[in-house]
């Protein structure tokens, strides 16, 4: 019986995650709500996708055009118990707008929340999964946002949270319709603990905000496991600092966690901070969803969004996310160095400089890089820098000199080995690790 189990395991699919085909990579695309909130209609959602269209974006994998809150009249049909699309909104009808979309060559995207309200106080699908997946399905969306606002009590205990959003995830899967399953669940009741057999993808955070590293009392965690609200309003690297201990959780076999939209474009952050905070959702294997008006945006953040070697950082099918290898305080800020391997046996590389100062130079030991991998040491490497797109190689080191608030980030690939393994390392003054 025992050899039989064995070669039962031997020759079964090997299946970790939600196993509706979608999410082999993070999800890329657009959504409405950084920009516009509740000030959506048909032309706004058609706009953005046809100037997404024109501006190549589609071509470079941005596939999913989503419609956030606020799409629908306060009340539910009173005969058939559907939500019902706002007519003024969608004077079209919102069947017609999705076949647009998907006529542009675009996936669909909707919005609803696992409580009896959304966050904006429209119809929420708790206690009414079954119908609503159905009429998801029947309009043929490709990928659903679902929410964690008003869910009268279900929550508090990683149990009862699956047990609601297990039920939506079961809806959509009975209607035979592929729909990518994300969850907006704010990173509370330990989320990445149990998402991936249900969901695509987790939100690991509070609501962003276009902002570095500004504190902000409606975002009160610093750290992924504070017992308190998650809340909203929270900076780049407030996001970054709770996600990055949680990429363990995420990968190809898992589903991905979920960083929030993208700010790019909506104005309160310098070119340099919006380097970092593209890098830092790619390298991190977040989904890049765009959350800016894309019909008026600058041909500076159309060149951050477009950069196709930090998009073949996040769309690399098979691998995981990048690990932060150290943390060390440097004048007013950390420096932060991660790194992670590709499917292709290529590695990525990056140092984020979070103080206000230049980061001096400073050389990356590859004893530090390749901290789980050491026979890596004994090569030398071609090294990409994936912003400047100029090429160095390296041996025994990668030497960083990066703008404050910036990000350096490299794509490593083998060039030869080395006939000795002599390692040093050159460090800053006064470092101190965290």
């Amino acid at each position: 019986m025992l050899s039989c189990s064995i070669l039962i395991l031997a020759i079964a699919p090997v299946i970790w995650a939600l196993d509706n085909g979608l999410g082999k990579t993070p999800p890329m695309g657009w959504n409405s709500w950084n920009r516009y909130t509740c000030d959506i209609n048909e032309t706004v959602i058609l706009n953005n996708a046809e100037a997404m269209k024109e501006l190549g974006l589609l071509k470079l994998g941005y596939n999913y055009v989503i419609m956030d809150d606020c799409w629908s009249k306060r009340q539910r049909d009173p005969k058939t118990g559907r939500i019902v699309p706002d007519p003024e909104k969608f004077p079209n009808g919102i069947e017609n707008m999705i076949e647009k979309i998907h006529n542009m060559g675009f996936n669909f995207g909707m919005y609803s929340s696992a409580g009896k309200y959304t966050c904006a106080g429209y119809p929420g699908s708790l206690g009414h999964e079954e119908i609503d997946a159905k009429m998801f399905a029947e309009w043929k969306i490709d990928y659903l946002k679902y929410d964690n606002c008003f869910n009268q009590g279900r929550s508090g205990s990683p149990l009862i949270s699956y047990q609601r959003y297990e039920a939506m995830s079961d809806a959509l899967n009975k209607t035979g319709h592929p729909i990518f399953y994300a969850l907006c669940q704010w990173g509370e009741d330990q989320v990445w603990n149990w998402a991936s057999t249900i969901a695509n993808s987790w939100r690991v955070t509070g609501d962003i905000y276009d902002n570095f590293n500004r504190y902000d009392i409606r975002c009160p965690c610093e750290t992924y496991d504070c017992p308190s609200l998650q809340g909203y309003h929270c900076s780049i690297m407030n996001i970054v600092n709770k996600a990055t201990p949680l990429v363990q959780k995420a990968g190809p076999n898992s589903g991905w966690g979920d960083m929030d939209m993208l700010e790019v474009g909506n104005g309160g952050m310098s070119f340099d901070e919006y380097i970092t905070h593209f890098t830092m959702w790619a390298i991190l294997k977040s989904p890049m969803i765009l959350g800016n008006d894309v019909s008026s945006m600058s041909r500076e953040h159309l060149a951050i969004v477009s950069n196709p070697d930090v998009i073949a950082v996040n769309q690399d099918v098979g691998s995981a996310p990048a690990n932060r290898m150290w943390k060390k305080h440097f004048v007013d800020g950390f420096v932060h160095l991660f790194s992670g391997s590709l499917s292709n046996g290529d590695w990525v590389v990056a140092v984020v400089n979070e103080a206000t100062e230049p980061l001096l130079e400073m050389n990356i030991a590859f004893s530090d890089i390749f901290t789980d991998n050491h026979d890596n040491e004994k090569y030398t490497w071609v090294a990409k820098d994936l912003w400047t797109k100029e090429t160095t190689t390296a041996a025994r080191y990668l030497t960083a000199n990066v703008v404050p608030h910036g990000t350096q980030v490299w794509r490593l690939q083998k060039s030869m080995h080395l006939s000795h393994n002599k390692n040093y390392w050159v460090s800053l003054d006064n470092a101190e690790y965290e």
